[in-house]
């Protein structure tokens, strides 16, 4: 499996990426912002994408956004802070797949990635 992480924290990136290998085989790929992620993403070519929202030169919105023009398969879940009922439907509005709230745990961040993934694997 396949999976970018894009998020502006190193530490985040990191946590994500060290929780992803819970998973097994996973290849993972990071970017830190959105400009950086849309210059990697089709290259990468992942199964799943996490994307923050907030981050410099290109919001997780933005990049969605744009990514989507080129790809609607590929499931996006959003890893943010970003809790409000408007911003969560903007962003369903614009593709993403799901929805995790920071803080989470490394069990439910799996758990919506398993989904992800298992839903993709039955749509093949």
């Amino acid at each position: 499996m396949k999976i970018m992480v894009i998020d502006d924290s190193s530490t985040i990136r990191t946590v994500i990426c060290g929780t992803l290998q819970q998973l097994g085989s996973v290849e993972t790929e990071t970017a830190c912002d959105g400009e950086d992620a849309l210059s990697k993403v089709f290259a990468f070519g992942p199964d799943i994408i996490l994307l923050a929202w907030n981050m410099p030169k290109l919001n997780g919105l933005e990049v969605l956004k744009q990514f989507r023009l080129k790809n609607k398969k590929t499931p996006v879940i959003m890893v943010t802070t970003e809790a409000e009922k408007p911003r969560v439907v903007e962003a369903i509005r614009a593709g993403v797949n799901d929805y995790v709230v920071k803080p989470f745990t490394p069990d439910s961040l799996l758990k919506h990635v398993r989904a992800a993934y298992d839903k993709l694997q039955a749509a093949a």
